[in-house]
């Protein structure tokens, strides 16, 4: 049984601009409850790892990656980055030619393929691909360039909200290989990342989620 539960971190349901997760581990805020890791071993089923990146909480936003590798902000500092490497055996790049910093709303990835934002520039789609270990294609999603945020993605399925068009829900399966299912979060809302954190093994999702969104995330990312 996929295990999903709904909860609040730091007073909200926006858990997801808190939270990066693979298949193998989980980074979480220095500062989060306690029974946040607990929450993400049962449900997750991964290790938990605690750090801050520029100082702040906000690792979904700022961090992106796969079972691969993982992109980081060229805002993270040096005591930062040398404890995560301490920390997870796998590829890790600082884009530091890019001027956006929020890489988790720009990529979205698993480990088959990545959609990248077209707000990142093509010279940074090398070091991307090198480090997650897939091929890369730059596109919107309904106009919005912050493909990151609008959807969820892992090596079983890919969640996207309702804005994107038959069109590019067609391409995101192609890319990431996976199906694709139209999902909102939180009574409504579209960014998906911002309130849902997923990998193979489950899922956790801002406690505003209703009942029939949580049976459509169920159907999407576990059947």
């Amino acid at each position: 049984m996929v295990n999903v539960e709904a909860l609040s971190l730091f007073g909200t349901p926006n858990i997801g601009v808190y939270i990066f997760v693979n298949d193998n581990f989980s980074l979480i805020p220095s500062d989060a409850p306690e029974k946040l890791d607990h929450k993400i071993r049962e449900n997750l089923q991964v290790d938990v790892y605690r750090l801050t990146i520029a100082g702040t909480r906000l690792l979904g936003i700022l961090v992106a990656g796969n079972n691969n590798g993982i992109l980081l902000p060229r805002i993270i500092t040096d005591t930062e980055l040398e404890l995560l490497r301490k920390n997870v055996d796998l590829n890790l790049a600082v884009l530091e030619d890019v001027r956006e910093t929020g890489i988790g709303n720009l990529v979205l990835v698993n480990n088959n393929g990545c959609v990248v934002s077209k707000v990142l520039p093509k010279q940074a789609l090398g070091t991307i691909q090198d480090v997650l270990g897939v091929e890369c294609i730059q596109m919107n999603i309904g106009d919005v360039p912050f493909v990151g945020s609008l959807a969820v993605a892992t090596n079983r399925a890919v969640a996207v909200p309702p804005l994107a068009t038959d069109e590019e829900i067609s391409t995101i399966e192609n890319v990431l290989k996976v199906k694709a299912g139209i999902l909102t979060i939180n009574r409504g809302k579209m960014f998906l990342k911002t309130g849902l954190v997923a990998n193979v093994k489950g899922a956790l999702v801002g406690e505003d989620t209703t009942g029939h969104e949580l049976m459509q995330l169920q159907r999407i990312l576990f059947a």
